[in-house]
């Protein structure tokens, strides 16, 4: 039997809100599995309820086009995840398909019924080293283009590259909604992508003990430029480390969110499912 477990439900939120981004298609760590719709159920039972599937590699984006039509909780979201474009355009992915090939068939599953994102996107400086930037920039600005050319909000992987995300979305121009996933930069990056209207989502990181710089940003943060994810199965918040995240951790994550804003936790749920409605429109 599997050590590894999931993370319990914690208290109901006093009003429904949305997790803006996850994986529920995602085995973790030989945790039992679970189905997307016994996610979801829980996570209804605390008042997340309704979430963002993002499928960020050709599998994955298969299967959220397959669970965004089955479960009307879900709509969804496709890209190729900046660490898999490189393995594209060198010829070397698993698929067979090279870099053009696995875009058209992003840009295709983007255009089906209850698709919402394209994403996620961006540049990822951790996993990928030098020899690869040059394929994730081409990707990057690809799936901003087709995010335009298709109407759909822009979800961005930034992992310590924010000065080049930052530049390719000011010279290429942003989608309307431009979205930081999982965001990890500082006050001062917060601050300039509220200027520039971009909307910036908070993980289960945000309540790390050691997280005093991301909440820094999000304190500077609009309250209405503010979303919420769980980035699941990964990123717990506290005091569940080390356990599978779910949607219904959102809740946890909200209580940091509404205090570091300064703002009662219905309030913030109320505003930030508003937002969530705006970017994706009605489920």
């Amino acid at each position: 039997m599997s050590d590894v477990v999931w993370a319990t439900p914690p208290e109901a939120l006093p009003a429904p809100v949305v997790d803006n981004h996850c994986h529920l298609d995602f085995p973790y760590r030989g945790a039992v599995a679970r189905s997307a719709a016994q996610l979801l159920d829980e996570a209804c039972a605390v008042g997340v309820t309704r979430a963002v599937q993002i499928g960020c590699d050709l599998d994955s984006a298969r299967w959220t086009a397959q669970a965004i039509l089955a479960d009307p909780r879900l709509v969804g979201g496709v890209a190729l995840h900046p660490n898999e474009a490189p393995v594209h355009a060198a010829g070397e992915h698993p698929s067979g398909l090279d870099y053009d090939e696995a875009l058209a068939e992003i840009s295709r599953l983007a255009r089906l019924p209850r698709m919402r994102v394209v994403g996620e996107t961006g540049l990822d400086y951790v996993r990928t080293g030098p020899a690869g930037r040059a394929a994730q920039m081409r990707s990057f600005r690809d799936h901003i283009a087709l995010a335009k050319e298709v109407g759909l909000v822009l979800q961005i992987h930034d992992r310590d590259a924010h000065a080049d995300v930052l530049d390719i979305l000011e010279r290429d121009g942003a989608p309307e909604f431009t979205v930081f996933h999982c965001f990890s930069g500082d006050a001062a990056m917060a601050r300039l992508c509220a200027y520039r209207g971009y909307y910036v989502s908070f993980a289960g990181n945000v309540t790390f003990k050691n997280a005093d710089s991301l909440r820094a940003a999000l304190a500077v943060t609009p309250l209405e430029q503010v979303l919420v994810e769980t980035d699941a199965p990964f990123l717990t918040p506290h005091p569940q480390r080390g356990r599978v995240n779910s949607p219904s951790q959102v809740a946890t994550t909200m209580l940091t969110i509404a205090d570091v804003l300064g703002r009662g936790l219905e309030e913030a749920c109320t505003a930030i499912d508003a937002t969530s409605e705006r970017l994706y429109g009605p489920w």
